[in-house]
């Protein structure tokens, strides 16, 4: 079977109702924190550990993530917090890998980044004629999904950095400049009307440089702009925030679904 059978065939089988969350403020508390330990933990692993193995395993950890969120037939918590942290784990490893092991600079990898983000959201446009992730309810959908998810974080990975340290802003602000941004959105949608699909995925995009630009700012020594609380102190503070957040949304998912249940 060639890959466009395969692909036609994923449409065929469908889930359990939708797999991905619902779009509430617990929501985007859980994907900043995600984030911004994601950017911790990389940092950790890299710098404190042997780096070839810490990129080793998260290669494995984000395969093992994606497996399991994908061989599940309803929308479980636990398994797609898993996966959006071990993208942003794993992203930030890759990204990192880009820029200091090949020379590449930010505003390359920024550039290409966006340029793989619109094309794959041309491509799930094409195919499913939507972008609304309420549609996510099929192997095809949720497939361009992720896709999209991934080049999210690889763009606002990049984006993080080339303002961090291409445009000399600092973690600080850089940290306030697209916090100001996601709130910009946010403003838009609900006092002007912005199409929701645009709005989500222009939050989406920019919670990935605003938690990597937190991070770094709490954990990076202040000759460079940071507070110097260091890596591990940060990657385990955020790591328990990330933890408790998910937790909430689990109970809150869980409760929910015994109360529609039938006595």
């Amino acid at each position: 079977m060639g890959w466009a059978e395969t692909f036609k065939r994923m449409d065929e089988r469908r889930y359990y109702g939708v797999k991905v969350p619902e779009i509430t403020a617990s929501f985007w508390v859980a994907k900043i924190l995600s984030t911004a330990m994601g950017e911790a933990t990389s940092d950790f692993l890299v710098f404190h550990t042997n780096p070839y193995f810490a990129v080793a395993a998260g290669g494995l950890g984000f395969l093992l993530a994606l497996a399991l969120q994908f061989r599940a037939r309803r929308y479980v918590p636990a398994l797609y917090w898993l996966l959006v942290i071990m993208v942003s784990i794993f992203g930030t490893m890759i990204a990192d890998v880009i820029h200091v092991v090949l020379g590449v600079p930010y505003i390359i990898t920024t550039s290409s980044f966006l340029v793989c983000l619109l094309v794959i959201l041309w491509g799930w446009h094409a195919t499913e004629r939507s972008l609304a992730i309420h549609t996510v309810a099929t192997p095809r959908r949720e497939a361009f999904y992720w896709a999209t998810v991934i080049a999210t974080f690889a763009l606002g990975t990049a984006a993080g950095d080339l303002t961090a340290s291409t445009f000399g802003m600092g973690y600080l602000n850089s940290a306030l400049l697209f916090s100001s941004l996601f709130a910009l959105s946010g403003i838009a949608y609900f006092a002007f009307g912005l199409n929701s699909i645009f709005a989500f995925w222009s939050a989406y995009i920019l919670t990935r440089p605003m938690g990597a630009s937190f991070a770094d700012w709490l954990d990076k020594p202040v000759r460079t702009s940071g507070l110097g609380y260091g890596t591990p102190d940060v990657a385990a503070s955020l790591a328990i925030a990330a933890a408790l957040a998910v937790i909430y949304i689990s109970l809150r998912h869980w409760r929910r679904g015994a109360a529609l249940s039938p006595r």
